[in-house]
């Protein structure tokens, strides 16, 4: 199964979500059709079954043996975060590019809310920034979508405002500056 995951998660990272044909899939799998629909019996399970297993390698990249200490935990982040687009996606994230490619299927809007809710709950954790969780995803987002356009410079620029977050320099949305609520 791990082998169909991977070979799905493949195709739809490299063409996309309307291009690739059944037999395409399936060649990328490495299975039979017969094997292929036993595991996913429609394209909309392959599509889950390959977000399914990226969220996997991508907490793993992400998150595994981070360094010690808030700062360079979150210098290390961007970093692979960084790194991840570069090799793995440069064309943005495959959770938003699926829900664009189906925007009526609320289970794919399911996995992509429960994707970038675990990324900010454990890099808000990593990195001591549990009350700028929003502002920290935002960082975060903002690094995934312009990576396509600016590579490099999108990580340095997240490496900065993370920094900024580090030292409270940027208030919040409704922070106690403001004197109003806090969200987080």
């Amino acid at each position: 199964m791990a082998r169909i995951a991977a070979g799905l998660e493949s195709a739809f990272a490299r063409r996309g979500f309307a291009v690739p044909s059944v037999e395409d899939l399936r060649d990328a799998a490495g299975v039979s059709l017969r094997t292929l629909y036993k595991y996913a019996p429609s394209r909309d399970r392959m599509v889950r079954i390959a977000l399914e297993h990226r969220h996997r390698r991508y907490l793993d990249h992400v998150f595994s043996d981070l360094p010690m200490g808030h700062e360079a935990a979150l210098d290390a982040l961007f970093e692979r975060i960084g790194l991840w687009m570069e090799r793995e996606t440069s064309h943005g994230c495959l959770f938003h590019a699926a829900v664009a490619a189906n925007p009526d299927d609320n289970e794919l809007k399911a996995l992509l809310e429960r994707h970038k809710s675990e990324v900010a709950e454990r890099a808000a954790g990593a990195t001591g920034l549990s009350g700028r969780k929003i502002e920290l995803m935002q960082v975060i987002e903002g690094l995934t979508q312009s990576w396509p356009l600016y590579r490099e410079r999108a990580t340095t620029g997240a490496r900065h405002l993370g920094a900024a977050l580090r030292r409270a320099e940027v208030p919040g949305p409704f922070d106690a500056r403001t004197s109003s609520p806090s969200l987080t």
